[in-house]
């Protein structure tokens, strides 16, 4: 069976500049993405600000155009839709914001917001919308009666439940989850990550659940996928990724996350010197500046590490193993 997403050697590049005093620059925030996710799996993409994860999951579902590289989503190439198919494609491919409140229009009600998208992909009959309203703020554990409220009513927490019954409206196949919890309390980070794990079950979801939290990652994803500087440096099953990172930089992460045993909790590795520029090209490993494994080497810098398997995952460097 073919996955539900395959993207080939995506590429994102920006200009920026080109001001009286400034030349104008190419930033290339994705670099070269090639990854899959199954039907009814949970890849989680981390990495820290400025790695293109968001970037990617806007790619993912054509919010933007590539500069190169293929997305193809149940089997048809994205790139090659015109606006009517492309819109029907959108209808089975859902976002969940970072922000629930800059998400939803403050003037519309939790029931119209939820009712939009059965009325732009006519969806059941307008008679029809309340009672589908009120059955999908029961799944995500909210009082059908908050479909009469405006979102500045209501909490954080109920906002982003209400962003994922948006999401579930249309039926869609794959979420893609932009830190969907970041703004959250601890204990309703919990109870949303509860949540979603329960509708993938339910209604055998493909989740891309983008983070910079490796805890929220481990807790939901089956395979994690780490960027640094636009491209992936590690990809593989959770466990093995989080619990015996290979790339020096998923080693990094994940010695900064907090351990519940202290006896346990691995050194502090504190990454030195600055990440390069995302507008000057490299031909080497983009991480070689602030790399620490100590069979680091000319070849570093001259030439760019593709994926290879090591020890069940893929890692993107030379000296991995």
């Amino acid at each position: 069976m073919s996955p539900i997403v395959q993207v080939d050697g995506l590429v994102k590049e920006y200009v920026v500049g080109g001001g009286l005093l400034q030349p104008a620059t190419t930033l290339r925030a994705v670099d070269g993405v090639s990854c899959t996710i199954e039907a009814g799996e949970t890849l989680g993409l981390v990495g820290e600000s400025g790695s293109g994860k968001s970037t990617l999951g806007r790619l993912i579902v054509r919010l933007e155009e590539p500069t190169a590289g293929t997305v193809r989503f149940e089997g048809t190439d994205l790139g090659a839709l015109d606006a009517e198919p492309l819109r029907r494609a959108r209808r089975r491919m859902q976002l969940v914001f970072q922000d629930p409140l800059g998400a939803l229009n403050p003037r519309y009600t939790v029931g119209w917001s939820i009712a939009e998208g059965l009325v732009i992909h006519g969806l059941g009959t307008p008679a029809e919308h309340p009672a589908r309203v009120a059955e999908l703020l029961a799944e995500v554990g909210l009082d059908p009666d908050l479909a009469r409220r405006l979102p500045h009513e209501l909490s954080g927490g109920q906002r982003q439940r209400i962003g994922i019954a948006r999401a579930l409206a249309v039926e869609p196949t794959l979420l893609v989850c932009d830190e969907p919890v970041s703004a959250l309390d601890v204990s309703t980070r919990a109870q949303v990550l509860g949540l979603l794990r329960t509708l993938r079950e339910r209604h055998a979801l493909a989740i891309l659940f983008i983070a910079h939290d490796l805890a929220v990652v481990h807790a939901l994803a089956d395979r994690v996928a780490v960027m640094y500087l636009g491209t992936i440096v590690e990809i593989g099953p959770t466990r093995r990724v989080i619990g015996d990172p290979r790339h020096p930089y998923t080693r990094a992460l994940v010695s900064a996350v907090p351990h519940p045993d202290p006896t346990r909790q691995p050194e502090r590795i504190v990454l030195t010197g600055e990440p390069p520029s995302p507008t000057t090209r490299h031909t080497g490993c983009p991480f070689a500046a602030r790399c620490f494994h100590p069979d680091r080497d000319a070849r570093c810098t001259a030439e760019r590490p593709m994926l290879r398997d090591v020890g069940g995952r893929e890692v993107a460097c030379h000296h991995a193993t």
